[in-house]
């Protein structure tokens, strides 16, 4: 793995090179397509792995989907970069950036359900994700027939855990 590769919210200039990404992996059949309205619009949520000459790597996003649920999504690493553990850490920063949040189920819906097995989180069936399923998954050209894996994680809530034991996170 490259130390030199940063992972840091991405900015408004970086939402081009997003689309670059997403739109190569999309011909591939690997994510769905996003619109450059879309990615400007939601630029907040993503994360880009750059390298030291400036040019982007891969990206992530995190999107809140419910009081306690959020997704994994938009998740791309370059080709020639895969393998290098770039996927881990921009899904860990998106997990981490969860957890800032408040929110404890992590979730994605993935071809890649191995990589998010390793990472921690389990297979699951996507009717434990109907917040998911009825906000977005209804208007997607693949709906009902969708062929990706739903993974979920969910991460220790030290309030929870405070208030169950008596005490104070």
């Amino acid at each position: 793995m490259d130390s030199n590769i940063v992972i840091r919210k991405a900015l408004i200039a970086d939402v081009k090179p997003i689309h670059g990404l997403l739109m190569q992996a999309a011909m591939k059949g690997q994510l769905l397509p996003r619109a450059l309205t879309y990615l400007y619009g939601h630029v907040r949520n993503f994360f880009v792995a750059e390298l030291p000459d400036g040019t982007l790597a891969g990206c992530s996003a995190l999107a809140p989907v419910w009081e306690d649920l959020a997704e994994v999504c938009s998740l791309i690493v370059r080709e020639d970069m895969r393998g290098t553990g770039l996927g881990r850490r921009l899904v860990e920063t998106c997990v981490q950036d969860a957890v800032r949040l408040g929110l404890y189920r992590i979730f994605s819906l993935t071809y890649q359900e191995q990589f998010f097995n390793h990472l921690g989180f389990a297979t699951v069936d996507k009717d434990v994700l109907p917040q998911k399923i009825w906000a977005d998954c209804v208007h997607c050209p693949k709906y009902p027939d969708c062929d990706e894996f739903a993974v979920l994680k969910v991460v220790d809530n030290p309030a929870r855990a405070a208030q169950e034991q008596g005490g104070r996170a």
